[in-house]
C-alpha cells in the first residue's frame, strides 16, 4: 500500500484542527493555564492533580474523545491522522485533561478486538476516560515485561509510571499469567486498588504508580486473553508513539512564536533582539526543524492508517525527532528571554517541564533511533 496525498489531511481534518484551536485558545489561555497549574512555586510541595474538569466537559460535548473509536462502536472512525492534528492543538495549548491517555488507551482498545474491549470503547466515546498502566519499574515498554501478576481471578503487584492517573475513571492493566500476557479493566475505584502519586516536574499532567492488592477482576473484564495482550500493545505502540510527538510539535510552535514575539518587543543596545543573527539564526533552525518533526509524525499517523507494515519504522523516526526539537526549543525559548526566561512568572517553564516529560515517554530519542536500528538492521550482537 502508499500512502495518499498530503498524508490524507484533507478538509475534515482541517477544520476539526482549526475548531480545536480556537476553542482552546479562547477557553485556555496561557495566562489562564499558569494560573490554574502554577499557583504554588514551592520545589517540595505534595504532587497535584489540577485540571478544570469543567472544560474537560465541553471536550467531551465536542466529541474529541469519538474521533478514533470505530463508528460500530459509538464513535466517528476517523483517522489517525485527524487525531494526530487534535492532539498537536493540545500540546500548542499545555492542555491538563485525560485526553492523551484516553486517547492512547482508544488505541490499545482498538487492537484488542474483544467484546469487553469493544464495550469499553463505547463508553469513553460518551465520556468515560481511561489510561494504561502496562509499564514495570524497569520502565521497559517491552510487552513481556511486567510487575502484575494475575492467578485466580486476582491483580497482584504493581504498575509504574501510570499517566494522569488520577484524572481517569478506569486503568487497562497489563497482568502476566501462566499462559501469558492479558489486559484487564480496573475501575479506577475498585476495592483495594491504591494509588500513590509521583513528584514530577511537568506541571499540566500527574503521574502515580498503582498497587493491585489482590483486586478481584472477571470475563467481563478481561479486554485481551493471555494470548492477545501483546500483540494488541505492540500494534498500538506505533500510534501511541505518534501521538506524543505530535503533542511536542504542537508545544515546540507555541514555544518558537513566543520567543519570537518577545525578541520583537525586547531590546538591547537600542536594536530588537531579532536584529542580532546570533538570536535570528537559531529561531529559523528551530522552525525548520519543527517543519521536520511534524512531517515526520504526520508520516507516521498516515502510515498507520494506510501502510501499517511501516508504522512502527515511522513512529519511532517521528519521536525521535520530536524529541530533540523539543530539547532544542525548550532551551532557545529559556535562553532568549533572558533574565526573565529563568522565572516562574514566565510562562515558558510550563512548555520546558511539558516537553521533558514527553522526551522521556515512552524512551527518548536515544532509545527510539536504537530500536529503530534494529528495526532496520536486526539486533546487534555485543
Amino acid at each position: 500500500m502508499t500512502q495518499p496525498k498530503n498524508f490524507a489531511f484533507g478538509d475534515d481534518e482541517k477544520m476539526l484542527r482549526d475548531t480545536a484551536r480556537k476553542f482552546l485558545a479562547d477557553s485556555l489561555p496561557t495566562d489562564k493555564l499558569h494560573q490554574l497549574v502554577a499557583g504554588n512555586p514551592d520545589l517540595y510541595r505534595d504532587p497535584e492533580c489540577l485540571w478544570d474538569k469543567a472544560l474537560w466537559q465541553q471536550i467531551v460535548e465536542l466529541g474529541w474523545t469519538t474521533v478514533i473509536v470505530p463508528e460500530e462502536d459509538g464513535g466517528m472512525g476517523m483517522s489517525l491522522v485527524a487525531l494526530t492534528a487534535l492532539i498537536e492543538e493540545t500540546g500548542r495549548a499545555g492542555l491538563p485533561s485525560p485526553f492523551i491517555v484516553t486517547s492512547n488507551s482508544s488505541l490499545v482498545l482498538r487492537e484488542c478486538k474483544t467484546d469487553p474491549a469493544c464495550r469499553l470503547l463505547g463508553e469513553i466515546a460518551e465520556g468515560t476516560t481511561a489510561t494504561l498502566a502496562t509499564i514495570p519499574k524497569s520502565g521497559s515498554w517491552y510487552a513481556l515485561d511486567c510487575d502484575v501478576q494475575i492467578a485466580d481471578n486476582e491483580l497482584t503487584g504493581t504498575a509504574y509510571f501510570v499517566q494522569d492517573a488520577r484524572k481517569v475513571d478506569k486503568f487497562i492493566v497489563k497482568a502476566k499469567s501462566a499462559n501469558g500476557i492479558a489486559l484487564y479493566e480496573v475501575p479506577a475505584n475498585a476495592e483495594d486498588v491504591e494509588v500513590i502519586a509521583d513528584a514530577i516536574i511537568d506541571l499540566t499532567r500527574d503521574q502515580a504508580h498503582i498497587n493491585f492488592n489482590n483486586v478481584k477482576v472477571t470475563d467481563d473484564q478481561l479486554l485481551a486473553a493471555p494470548e492477545q495482550g501483546c500483540e494488541a500493545l505492540d500494534n498500538a505502540e506505533p500510534g501511541i508513539l505518534t501521538l506524543v510527538a505530535a503533542d511536542m510539535c504542537g508545544a515546540a510552535e507555541w514555544q518558537l512564536q513566543t520567543t519570537v514575539e518577545y525578541t520583537k518587543v525586547r531590546e538591547q543596545f537600542n536594536r530588537q533582539l531579532g536584529f542580532f543573527q546570533a538570536v535570528k539564526h537559531p529561531l529559523v533552525d528551530l522552525m525548520i526543524m519543527i517543519d521536520h518533526a511534524k512531517s515526520l509524525t504526520y508520516n507516521a499517523a498516515c502510515a498507520i492508517d494506510s501502510e501499517p507494515e511501516n508504522a512502527a519504522e515511522f513512529a519511532r523516526m517521528a519521536k525521535a525527532r520530536a524529541s530533540d526539537v523539543a530539547a532544542f526549543a525548550s532551551n532557545r525559548s529559556i535562553q532568549f528571554h533572558g533574565g526573565i526566561g529563568f522565572t516562574w512568572e514566565c510562562f515558558v517553564h510550563l512548555y520546558t517541564k511539558r516537553q521533558k516529560h514527553n522526551q522521556i515517554l515512552y524512551g527518548d530519542a536515544s532509545y527510539q533511533r536504537a530500536r529503530l536500528a534494529d528495526l532496520l538492521m536486526g539486533p546487534v550482537a555485543i
